[in-house]
């Protein structure tokens, strides 16, 4: 039998979804930089192992405290930006975006031959010779200044979030610079030798390291960091990373079990950084912007999302404590999404089964990300909840109505109403009341009745910004990217 939702109106008082407590910035950042690792394709804890790297090395070479607090978290979040070039690594590659990230990292993309047979192994995979042939056209259309400007926009937005989380100047700086190389080959600018920032320099070198280590075992990463010694790295920094092959303990402890505990070791106590309310806040927008930057259809979803379960949570009698909550959660809902291929999320026609199977998962990854952070408690549970029904006939953990909390239940509503009236590769976005008409027939046995009630009444006392023209921007701004010339919007989903 369905669960139907019967609740009342009235002032809610609610468990928190934050427990109260003192959060380190560094226990949030770590756990969300698990969101980063899937966007680059990368295994989980990426962005924390290459932080334990960088922090030996500039252990090594006596990095002022200072530096070492801003490199510190320059590590964890170097990926930030990492979700803005997606849409259009799919596009030029045909291909899932996570795996031609993940792979390129494994080979030497400043020597023509090994780019060139990455390129015809990554491109249209499954397709002919000639589809592979058009794709190599295009990419040899973008030439140098395509790539430079794919890592421009990557480190650029990337910089641009850390400034907004308050992160410290230098640190903004590092991750603008993450990509350059030693000897000036590297991008968006190329810089060279000692023009990089010093930790931009150790950077780049510890998360090429990470990624040799992960995949072809700590001798395999250390001989590669000696043979791009004068090109890639800085030698200086090579000799010191060097110097730890002996260091087994070190080695080891890039597979211990509890690496955001092994991280928190490496973070300069006098420099500690702790979150509160408002560092929350921060945090959760600056992630939003994250996912919401992954494709042009999601552009601003995060958000838009946020705003409406706080109004509805408004009509519910939520007090300003628990709206600050059911935010954050909003904001935070679609994090998985950056786990799941552009080549589905941007697809013009309606995904297959197969497809949205991965679609589907994104809550699950939502969910293991978020549980990551000791104090968020409840948080985890109603971020990732919000596909799920009433009836139990939801995803991912089919919960019955019973076990969907009021937050849930609102988010899904929110998330439902900003989904139908927003545009999508395979339709246009729908007029509020179409919209409406279509959940009230879901109401009571999929979707909260009151919780949609509660948005019809706040839909009457506010204006609220269709998100369609801020994608219709998005969808501009990517097609002339992509072609160099304005043309119809019809072409970029065409692509």
């Amino acid at each position: 039998m369905p669960t139907f939702c019967t609740l009342s109106y009235g002032a809610q008082a609610l468990e928190p979804l934050v427990e109260p407590g003192v959060i380190r910035t560094s226990e949030v950042l770590s756990a969300l930089s698990l969101a980063l690792d899937l966007t680059e394709g990368q295994a989980s804890g990426h962005a924390i192992r290459s932080a334990l790297i960088g922090m030996r090395i500039a252990q090594e070479i006596s990095l002022p405290v200072v530096g070492q607090s801003a490199l510190f978290y320059a590590m964890i979040l170097k990926d930030l930006g990492c979700s803005s070039n997606a849409a259009k690594m799919a596009w030029l590659f045909g291909a899932d975006d996570r795996g031609v990230k993940r792979d390129i990292k494994l080979i030497d993309w400043t020597k023509v031959s090994e780019k060139a047979m990455f390129a015809w192994r990554q491109v249209a995979p499954g397709g002919g010779t000639l589809q592979k042939m058009l794709r190599l056209a295009v990419m040899a259309r973008e030439g140098e200044q395509g790539e430079a400007q794919l890592v421009e926009q990557r480190c650029e937005r990337g910089a641009e979030i850390a400034r907004e989380l308050d992160m410290p100047v230098a640190t903004a700086q590092a991750i603008r610079s993450l990509d350059e190389h030693w000897n000036g080959k590297g991008h968006p600018v190329g810089l060279k030798g000692e023009e990089i920032p010093l930790l931009s320099r150790i950077m780049n070198l510890a998360q090429t390291v990470e990624v040799f280590c992960m995949t072809q075992g700590p001798f395999a990463a250390l001989h590669m960091a000696h043979e791009r010694s004068g090109r890639w790295f800085d030698p200086r920094l090579v000799r010191a990373l060097l110097s730890t092959r002996v260091d087994s303990d070190f080695w080891a402890s890039l597979l211990n079990e509890d690496l955001h505990a092994t991280l928190a070791a490496w973070e300069p106590e006098d420099e500690q950084r702790y979150a509160d309310a408002d560092g929350l806040d921060r945090i959760s927008e600056g992630f939003a912007r994250v996912v919401d930057s992954k494709s042009p259809w999601t552009y601003k979803h995060s958000t838009g999302v946020a705003d409406i379960a706080v109004g509805i949570a408004d009509m519910l009698g939520f007090d300003a404590p628990a709206r600050r909550d059911l935010r954050r959660a909003g904001l935070l809902h679609d994090l998985g999404k950056l786990g799941v291929s552009n080549a589905i999320l941007d697809k013009p026609g309606k995904p297959t089964d197969e497809e949205f199977a991965q679609i589907k998962l994104h809550p699950d990854y939502s969910l293991k990300i978020l549980s990551q952070v000791p104090l968020f408690g409840r948080l985890a549970d109603v971020a990732s909840a919000h596909h799920e029904r009433l009836d139990g006939r939801g995803y991912h953990r089919r919960l019955p109505g019973d076990s969907m909390p009021l937050e849930a239940r609102i988010l899904a509503v929110a998330d439902v109403y900003e989904a139908l009236t927003a545009a999508r590769p395979y339709r246009d976005g729908m007029p509020r009341e179409k919209a409406l008409s279509i959940m009230k027939k879901d109401a009571g046995q999929h979707l909260c009745a009151e919780c949609i009630a509660a948005l019809e009444m706040w839909l009457d006392r506010t204006s609220i910004t269709p998100r369609v023209e801020a994608q219709l921007q998005a969808l501009d701004r990517l097609h002339n990217e992509l072609s160099g010339r304005p043309a119809a919007r019809e072409a970029v989903t065409a692509g």
